[in-house]
């Protein structure tokens, strides 16, 4: 049987994996493959603003956990294309909901963040 983690003991590695979905590139790496597979260059564009070695970074570290998996073609260039699995693409509702929320109240962040350095 297995047992189901417990965040809020210092000791469980449910701590790293909620590290690892909360990352800001994961997440967007999520929201770009949830509609079918791509590859680097697209992930990298579509995203914006990554560094290619970040970006192969949070590749591997998503291929290790199984949120996704990457198949090699054996092209001349190589093509390399990156799709969720069952698991990572389980995460697409809630990473969804939790952007929306962010988007949604970001008005509303910034402005009480002005406030805050205003009265600071």
């Amino acid at each position: 049987m297995v047992t189901k983690g417990n965040a809020f003991d210092p000791n469980c590695p449910t701590r790293a994996i909620l590290d690892r979905i909360g990352d800001k590139w994961t997440v967007l790496v999520v929201l770009s493959l949830r509609a079918g597979p791509l590859r680097f260059t697209e992930l990298r564009d579509g995203i914006g603003r990554v560094a290619p070695k970040v970006l192969t970074q949070t590749l591997r570290r998503m291929e290790r956990d199984g949120l996704i998996t990457r198949e090699v073609y054996p092209e001349i260039p190589p093509r390399v294309v990156y799709t969720l699995t069952p698991m990572g693409a389980s995460l697409t509702a809630p990473i969804a909901a939790v952007t929306d929320w962010a988007e949604t109240h970001m008005p509303a962040i910034t402005k009480a963040q002005q406030r805050y350095d205003e009265s600071a």
